[in-house]
């Protein structure tokens, strides 16, 4: 398993648990962005910048996972592509994004995406508390424990 991280909105202390995780399996981790970011030295870590523009962070990493490997996002449609892929989709909410889940959660994005053009005010999401910081590390250790070789 590899995992994929669409960083452009990935929270920091998101980055920061799988900076960790990393370091502590030697799992890879890629963050795709497009525009800079510090990244811990480790050999286990990349980074790839991608030209601004709509969807082209989304479209390389779709364009470079495999079936296995995971992506970090909150963005619905990259992680029903990355399903179709046979790949695993988790938020930095700690929501695990499935076959199963997934086009529900497509067609309640649409809805919502829907009523906010039609003007009527949907509020804001709330901002990442502990418990889902918690949920996220929680998920994120049960699946490198199932999926993930530690090289030796």
């Amino acid at each position: 398993m590899k995992i994929w991280v669409d960083a452009d909105a990935c929270p920091v202390v998101i980055k920061e648990t799988l900076f960790r995780a990393s370091e502590r399996t030697g799992v890879e981790i890629t963050l795709v962005a497009n525009h800079t970011l510090q990244i811990p030295r480790l050999q286990s870590i990349s980074f790839i910048q991608v030209s601004s523009g709509f969807d082209v962070a989304d479209d390389e990493i779709v364009k470079r996972i495999k079936a296995g490997d995971l992506l970090i996002s909150s963005d619905i449609p990259l992680a029903a592509e990355v399903i179709e892929k046979g790949a695993f989709a988790l938020s930095p909410r700690g929501e695990a994004f499935s076959a199963d889940n997934i086009k529900a959660r497509l067609t309640m994005r649409d809805f919502m995406e829907t009523m906010r053009s039609s003007g009527i005010q949907s509020g804001r999401q709330a901002p990442l508390s502990k418990t889902d910081r918690q949920a996220f590390a929680n998920h994120l250790d049960r699946m490198l424990q199932k999926y993930h070789k530690k090289p030796k």
